[in-house]
């Protein structure tokens, strides 16, 4: 179904003309997890319409066939019951004979806890638009939407993005299902903090068990934040943003047009690395306010609700919106210089040790987002790459050299708002327009190293960090090192003990495992002919030396067998440091980019 109405990154569009559908939501017994559904559907007066059901929800890129969690879907009208024929897997036939409205009910199980899908039990409720509305298929034109919460015993309110309805509480109006899909809303008792930034209103909805949460603290982070993120934009383009920071032990964040949905730990504000943490992931979704949901790829709106929507611009959606969320977060003074850096330095370790770089350009890996991102599995590292992790590196590279090449005239900065000058209207931009933009913007033609950058698997160039004093080691240890065999329990770590069992969970490209034979679910269980505790792996390893050839005992479906492993050389992290004989001018850039992007 394409509904040409605003999308989430589409511009208000004109009040509509044609009557809502009307949602009631029930939860008569939260506990079993169900939602029920009520809609009364205007008809148009015909003699059957079709229903249809999102497959996927924007931001996360994946068919998760959510219409599987629906169940029971009835129809009446004027009193008696109308046939209703499921004619795919995502949609329903109404015979509504003429009615000129028919009410649609269904109920949906909702006990996956994750930003993109429902949660329903005792105490709250997350209902996401997609996964829970059904709409009438194949509209030319919007049509507002409406949902009513019923309450349960015990719940005080619910609370969305979408503005009122009515001066009922509770009751809220989208003005077509874009905006619907795009409004996640939550039911129960949640604790609210209210505050303004850059002349705005905001709530902080803290859903679960908040006990140890921080509030005063996260809301002065916060102010903080939206301060810098409007600062960095120069425009606020919504009336009110709703931050629901879900406390259930679980994690995600997904980005929608005036709010987020976070999924986090009620420890994340006890210690310092936890809390950074969450201000990442929150100035990582604000920046998604402007970028991605305004300023978007052309692929990316209006969205085809019943299939993929493929793009190879998710590099600039995902991947500079990591950069940014983090820098912004230090320009905002939220985070540390030292804490800055020492993030880009983990993304960038990470990206040299994923073979997958050197087998995928990023923005292939962007188009197979629905293949293979939220499907990943032990052999990933070695075929694919993160469009969130090398897109963030190649938004850091590209911001240095556009700051290089220009003479500190201009930056990815200056990029970026005019992107969102040119392009956050009704059509968005195409991957020739960004990038000509980026040129465009830095006076200098950069197109070579955009495509190097992104439409091959070269390794990327680094130089670019001099020019603000920073310098990445990724160099080898050599043969002096430690023996190596990449089968580590650290970061990246491909085994794991099981119950005191040292057990394969990835086996990547280039290794001594690899080039051994080790499978991934091997159970080591000797090195060098004497057995091996998960607490003694490193240690053994650390007895060999990188050449070694050693017999290496596993037990691989019960059966045992003996693998010759010749040991490496343990490849050093990439580092990223400043560079001790970096020049004051570059200090001075450095001060000046980390402070406030000049």
């Amino acid at each position: 179904m394409t509904t040409p109405s605003a999308s989430a990154a589409l511009p208000e569009a004109q009040p509509a003309s044609l009557p809502p559908i009307a949602y009631v939501l029930r939860f008569p017994e939260p506990h079993t997890h169900y939602v029920e559904v009520e809609a009364t559907v205007p008809t148009g007066g015909r003699d059957a319409i079709e229903l249809t059901m999102a497959v996927w929800t924007p931001g996360s890129y994946l068919v998760r066939e959510y219409s599987r969690h629906v169940e029971d879907v009835r129809a009446e009208a004027n009193g008696a019951s109308l046939a209703v024929e499921k004619t795919a897997k995502n949609r329903w036939r109404v015979n509504a004979g003429g009615a000129p409205s028919v009410t649609v009910s269904y109920r949906v199980y909702g006990r996956e806890m994750s930003v993109r899908t429902n949660w329903v039990e005792a105490g709250f409720a997350l209902i996401n638009g997609a996964p829970t509305f059904l709409t009438l298929a194949d509209e030319a034109a919007p049509r507002p939407h409406e949902v009513r919460v019923e309450l349960p015993d015990g719940w005080r309110t619910a609370i969305s993005a979408l503005p009122a309805a009515s001066s009922a509480p509770n009751h809220f109006v989208a003005k077509d299902f874009d905006t619907l899909v795009d409004s996640p809303l939550v039911a129960g008792s949640p604790s609210v903090h209210e505050f303004t930034a850059a002349g705005r209103p905001h709530v902080l909805v803290n859903v679960g068990d908040d006990s140890m949460w921080d509030a005063e603290r996260s809301v002065a982070d916060l102010t903080k934040l939206v301060e810098a993120h409007a600062a960095f934009w120069k425009d606020v383009p919504y009336d009110r943003y709703v931050i629901f920071n879900v406390i259930t032990e679980a994690s995600g964040g997904l980005e929608h047009r005036d709010s987020t949905v976070l999924m986090t730990s009620r420890w994340k504000t006890r210690t310092r690395r936890a809390y950074v943490d969450w201000l990442s992931l929150v100035s990582h979704e604000l920046f998604h306010v402007w970028n991605g949901k305004r300023l978007r790829p052309v692929e990316l709106g209006p969205f085809e609700y019943g299939q993929e929507n493929y793009t190879r611009s998710l590099w600039a959606v995902e991947g500079l919106t990591s950069y940014y969320g983090d820098l912004l977060a230090a320009r905002a003074g939220v985070i540390g210089e030292d804490e800055y850096l020492g993030e880009l330095a983990s993304m960038i370790a990470d990206l040299q040790a994923t073979p997958g770089r050197l087998a995928q350009p990023v923005t292939e890996a962007s188009f197979d987002a629905w293949i293979r991102y939220y499907r990943q599995d032990e052999n990933t590292p070695n075929t694919t790459v993160s469009y969130y992790t090398k897109g963030a590196i190649v938004g850091l590279l590209l911001d240095l050299e556009i700051r290089r090449v220009s003479n500190d005239a201009v930056s990815l900065d200056d990029v970026m708002r005019a992107a969102y000058r040119q392009y956050s209207g009704a059509t968005g931009f195409t991957s020739a327009q960004f990038r000509a933009l980026v040129s465009e913007v830095a006076g200098h033609d950069l197109s070579g190293w955009l495509r190097n950058a992104l439409d091959t698997t070269s390794e990327l160039e680094y130089a670019p960090l001099a020019h603000v004093g920073l310098r990445v080691n990724i160099e080898s240890t050599g043969a002096g090192g430690r023996a190596w065999l990449g089968l580590q329990l650290s970061r990246p770590a491909t085994v794991k003990d099981e119950g005191g069992r040292l057990v394969v969970t990835q086996v990547r490209r280039g290794t001594p495992a690899w080039k051994a034979g080790v499978n991934v679910d091997d159970e080591i269980i000797a090195l060098g002919g004497y057995r091996v505790r998960p607490d003694q792996w490193e240690a053994r390893l650390a007895a060999f030396q990188p050449g070694e050839t050693v017999p290496l005992l596993v037990a691989r479906r019960e059966r045992l067998l003996t693998l010759d492993v010749t040991l490496g050389a343990e490849p050093s992290r990439a580092r990223l440091e400043p560079d001790p004989n970096a020049s004051d001018d570059a200090r001075r850039r450095r001060s000046g980019w980390l402070g406030n992007g000049s």
